[in-house]
């Protein structure tokens, strides 16, 4: 699958993952709609080939109408999930229990979001020209080696990411008759704004416990990873960690 000439949704595009991400594809020569919240929009680097789009994943409404607007660009191949957020609560602390209403939040941003954006995405995928093999597009979504290695206070993140991981081979089974793929890419600890607000001491001590590379991952090798699963066509239903072999401790 190539990027040249079509157009590409990437949610969460504003920064982080997905502003690395939106950077490659528009590099590659696609025609890249990078969906944020508005707050996040008005505070992004213009970059040539990317469109910035108001959206919110969580509204179904938002999500198709940026849908419809990146499909009018280009033929629509190409869908990348990185809008998600992490807060961390212990299911009963101190304080009492876990805040129910944010556990509903956390789920309904990082997996339904990430189900809404791939539902809507792949119809319009589904009506463009059958190329090599019959393929027509590629989904990637973003799950979390929490996923898998969930730490003290990640009941929420970790659970939504295991939703993302579960998701990844039925709905690359379920769009297989239309010419879709789908995969996941589960980070370790990337350098993006989530990590700014922590010390250079704090930041040292999780870059020490990766096994090799010994250091935070980048948002660029995230986008990386993503363009490889794109372009590679027999790469389908698949989860990739990209953690630099870490496991997570407990806490």
């Amino acid at each position: 699958m190539q990027l040249t000439g079509n157009a590409a949704i990437v949610t969460g595009g504003a920064s982080g993952l997905g502003a690395a991400t939106a950077r490659a594809f528009a590099e590659k020569g696609a025609h890249v709609f990078a969906l944020d919240l508005p707050g996040s929009i008005a505070d992004a680097p213009q970059v040539d080939g990317v469109t910035y789009l108001a959206a919110d994943v969580t509204s179904e409404e938002e999500v198709r109408a940026a849908v419809a607007t990146a499909a009018e660009a280009a033929p629509l191949r190409v869908a990348v999930s990185c809008a998600g957020i992490g807060p961390s609560a212990r299911i009963l602390g101190k304080r009492g229990t876990h805040d129910l209403s944010l556990y509903r939040k956390v789920v309904e941003i990082n997996l339904v979001g990430t189900f809404t954006v791939m539902t809507l995405a792949a119809e319009k995928i589904a009506e463009t020209e059958p190329l090599e093999d019959g393929q027509r597009g590629v989904v990637v979504n973003t799950a979390s080696i929490a996923a898998f290695d969930g730490q003290v206070g990640q009941a929420a993140y970790a659970s939504s990411k295991g939703g993302v991981v579960g998701l990844t081979l039925p709905a690359a089974r379920d769009l297989a008759q239309h010419g879709i793929r789908v995969n996941t890419i589960a980070p370790g600890i990337v350098e993006t704004p989530m990590l700014a607000t922590v010390s250079d001491e704090f930041r040292a001590g999780l870059a020490a416990g990766v096994p090799f590379p010994q250091r935070l991952a980048r948002p660029e090798e995230y986008a990386q990873l993503a363009t490889f699963l794109v372009e590679h066509d027999y790469l389908n239903g698949e989860v990739v960690r990209m953690d630099g072999a870490l496991r997570m401790p407990p806490r």
